[in-house]
């Protein structure tokens, strides 16, 4: 017994020993050990470009077996980048691994060691679990977890550059133009269309799906695959949140660090309160867009199911595309003639109203839902309290903020006018001959959907003129502010009115729902205008000097629906000059992007003059 301890203890102080010695060699090797995790990094950051671009050929393209051999070889040689990767952070940077790596990201490392085991222990005849012996020595399982481990490794380069301190604007615009390219690139596989598609086109398209908003020169539904579709629809939901957001979600989410600049940047760019509340209010914001997508799927099913000669399952993908374009504002469909198909028009009112109600949600702006969140939590913990006989402490008299209070009003003012005015002029045009119901339904429809979603029911060419100049007004106002609609935002309409009113008034500050307004946002609200108005003269005129053949009508409506990201169209989109197309390519990533952000990022930030010069009017009558 006494040589037992004995033993034990020589155990211990040689394990002690040892420890000791790595962890005098790690400290005396701290530069080349982290030279070398660098190192490691960039190459399994190439790694996961690599293992997207392997993914996207072997599923893009049809090969021979010995092509996709190939391809399975070079992602065994990036799956050895990944696993060499976590073996040396566990070795030689555990503790810092454990700081600044996530839950998820335990998990995602765990899964991509896991993918070692078919090279180290050959599958057993007769397993003890078979189906887990199943899942782990497939192959879904070892290109689901290299898909994972790429997606956290791009995720987080990807913020850690924005750590650097680059442009917002910049940024911001740089991530929708790279995502623009790749999905244009994408859509000319051979497997994502029957009949191929020329590059124009394809970036026509993929410019139009990233800027959510609609134009097509081509038909979705006999040019894209199943697969072609779903791309379609990434590239939608990605435009229609942004591409900052979902980076940052899994940089945050799975990786669980950043630096503290792109966390600020994220926190301004999705309108959370704090620094603290940044992971849950990016939770709500995607939480929030799957669930009421989810949702708008299962009435739309509802409401088509056995009328328009689909099986289950094309229901379904019908529904779930629909929803997804209707949310985002993106006007695209997979329906021969959109929603302005007969099946549809004539025989089914309810999936209106469903879109109309998806469209909303998605053009209302995600501070008024985060402000909808605080109030409605704050309300829940009262009661709480109150059911506890607990003190509940003063209570907020403003729980909506004048933002929200700003955009509520002038959003269901524009929808209510719009559709009455709607009604009023096209009753006895375009509406004529249905029942009252259905002409109310298609003037709600036609307020809402100008607003950016870009749907038509009724065929916008059969509008009366003055019809059309209402809805290049629609057009042009937009949705709200941070939200998947586009135009100049309704928050910038009401800030140019309130001016207008306290100008009229004679007063020195704009007020509302007693909050004085900032001067810096009355500034920008009439330079945004401005800009528009130059933008769409711009657009127009060009528009015009290139396709003489075409009517102005339609030409004019073009651009509007183009650079405000709204997508109707008088049917002119298909006529149009290659010109032309690349024209509209920049009005539309202007649209979304936004002109006057772009512009001030290019401008930089200046420094104010010191000098104070006397101050003169300018004569304005």
């Amino acid at each position: 017994m006494h040589r037992l301890k004995t033993q034990v203890r020589l155990i211990r102080h040689r394990m002690r020993m040892v420890k000791s010695n790595f962890d005098r060699f790690i400290h005396r090797s701290i530069s080349a050990i982290s030279f070398g995790g660098e190192m490691l990094s960039t190459l399994a950051f190439i790694g996961a470009i690599v293992c997207i671009v392997c993914f996207t050929i072997y599923t893009g393209y049809n090969h021979s077996e010995q092509e996709f051999t190939d391809i399975r070889r070079i992602l065994r040689w990036v799956q050895g980048v990944f696993i060499i990767r976590v073996v040396y952070d566990l070795i030689f940077r555990f503790r810092s691994s454990v700081r600044k790596s996530g839950m998820v990201r335990w998990i995602v490392d765990t899964a991509m060691l896991l993918t070692v085991l078919p090279w180290i222990y050959p599958r057993p005849d007769n397993p003890w679990i078979s189906w887990l012996d199943t899942f782990l020595y497939s192959r879904a399982f070892l290109f689901s977890a290299l898909a994972a481990y790429s997606g956290v490794t791009l995720s987080f380069g990807i913020i850690k550059a924005v750590g650097k301190r680059t442009n917002p604007s910049l940024l911001l615009s740089g991530s929708f133009l790279v995502v623009i390219m790749i999905g244009a690139m994408l859509l000319m596989l051979p497997n994502s269309t029957y009949g191929g598609i020329g590059y124009a086109d394809a970036f026509f398209v993929s410019t139009s799906a990233v800027c959510i908003t609609g134009l097509t020169p081509i038909d979705i539904y006999t040019t894209f695959t199943p697969m072609g579709v779903i791309i379609l629809a990434i590239l939608i939901q990605i435009g229609g949140l942004g591409v900052m957001t979902f980076t940052s979600f899994f940089a945050l989410f799975f990786s669980g660090n950043t630096s503290i600049y792109s966390q600020l940047l994220l926190k301004d760019m999705i309108y959370s309160r704090s620094m603290s509340a940044l992971v849950p209010t990016l939770l709500y914001i995607l939480g929030f867009t799957v669930v009421v997508e989810a949702i708008g799927a299962i009435f739309i099913m509802l409401s088509i199911h056995g009328t328009l000669g689909m099986s289950w399952n094309q229901e379904i993908a019908f529904s779930m595309f629909h929803s997804l374009s209707a949310f985002c504002n993106a006007g695209f469909s997979t329906l021969p003639d959109g929603l302005s198909n007969p099946q549809l028009l004539y025989g089914n009112i309810s999936i209106y109203w469903v879109m109309s109600a998806l469209i909303v949600a998605g053009s209302i702006g995600f501070p008024i839902l985060v402000n909808f969140r605080d109030a409605m939590v704050e309300r829940f913990k009262r009661m709480w309290m109150h059911i506890r006989h607990q003190p509940c402490g003063a209570r907020n008299v403003h729980p909506y903020n004048m933002n929200t209070k700003i955009v509520l009003s002038t959003f269901s003012i524009l929808l209510v006018g719009g559709a009455v005015l709607f009604f009023w002029l096209e009753a006895d045009n375009s509406l004529a001959g249905q029942t009252t119901e259905w002409q109310i339904t298609q003037a709600v429809f036609n307020s809402v959907t100008p607003r950016s979603a870009g749907f038509s029911s009724v065929n916008p060419a059969d509008f009366l003129n003055v019809t059309l100049i209402m809805i290049l007004f629609l057009m042009w106002v937009g949705g709200a502010s941070q939200s998947t609609g586009g135009g100049v935002k309704v928050n910038t309409l009401a800030a140019i009115l309130l001016n207008m009113k306290a100008t009229v008034t004679g007063r020195d500050k704009v007020t509302v729902f007693r909050r004085t307004v900032a001067v810096w946002s009355l500034r920008r609200a009439h330079s945004v205008v401005a800009i528009s108005i130059i933008a769409y003269l711009f657009y127009a005129m060009t528009l015009l000097w290139l396709e003489p053949q075409l009517p102005a009508r339609s030409l004019l409506f073009e651009a509007c629906s183009a650079l405000f990201t709204v997508g109707s169209s008088l049917g002119v989109t298909s006529s149009l000059s290659e010109e032309s197309e690349w024209l509209l390519c920049t009005a539309m990533f202007l649209g979304r992007v936004g002109i006057i952000s772009l512009l001030t990022g290019l401008a930089g930030k200046r420094h104010e003059v010191q000098a104070k010069f006397p101050s003169d009017n300018i004569i304005i009558n």
